[in-house]
């Protein structure tokens, strides 16, 4: 085994045995029913659906992807989903990794895949889509819809302006019951 194994094994034991906290930085651009084109303001069914091991071999930093999802897939403690439209199921536009915690979901990473994101984007909702899904396993979970994530300090304004987040000190922020709620019936109006 050549050094550069041994090092890459060994950082992989180590992140799965470390709490890496993410500052999360991600917009809420607009809430939607589901995903709607930026251009024709048509509308398209969506899924969330877990990341399959046949999934990550797409998610690239080379195609604009910002994060190592194969990092979250392999730590045991967390569960990865993607967003996809019904219409365009291969399509991937955007993933969220989840841990379930004692009494709430930790919702630990969050990112638009590169055609969703920036000024060129080509739909709008994908992250209020997965913030809502991760509403909806909190309350599946019987946590009552709770998510807690960690937010860089220019967002925490809009994350409670958007989402209806509450700042609960340092970085740390908690979307309550029913603000969940909401969320959860503007994407899942039949949960």
């Amino acid at each position: 085994m050549c050094k550069k194994s041994v090092f890459k094994e060994y950082f992989l034991y180590f992140c799965e045995r470390i709490i890496i906290i993410m500052h999360l930085d991600f917009e809420i651009d607009k809430l939607t029913h589901s995903l709607e084109d930026i251009q024709t303001g048509d509308s398209y069914a969506t899924e969330v659906l877990p990341l399959s091991r046949n999934d990550i071999k797409h998610i690239l930093k080379k195609d604009g992807w910002q994060f190592n999802w194969r990092i979250e897939m392999k730590n045991p403690a967390k569960s990865v989903f993607k967003l996809i439209m019904l219409q365009q199921p291969e399509k991937i536009q955007g993933l969220v990794s989840i841990s379930k915690e004692d009494g709430y979901v930790m919702m630990n990473l969050i990112e638009s895949a590169p055609i969703n994101f920036g000024k060129n984007k080509k739909y709008c909702g994908v992250a209020g889509n997965l913030v809502a899904f991760v509403c909806r396993l909190s309350k599946e979970y019987g946590f009552d819809g709770e998510i807690l994530f960690f937010s860089k300090t220019k967002l925490i304004e809009h994350y409670e302006k958007t989402l209806g987040a509450v700042h609960i000190g340092g970085h740390r922020m908690i979307i309550y019951e029913q603000e969940a709620q909401r969320l959860i019936q503007k994407y899942y109006p039949n949960f």
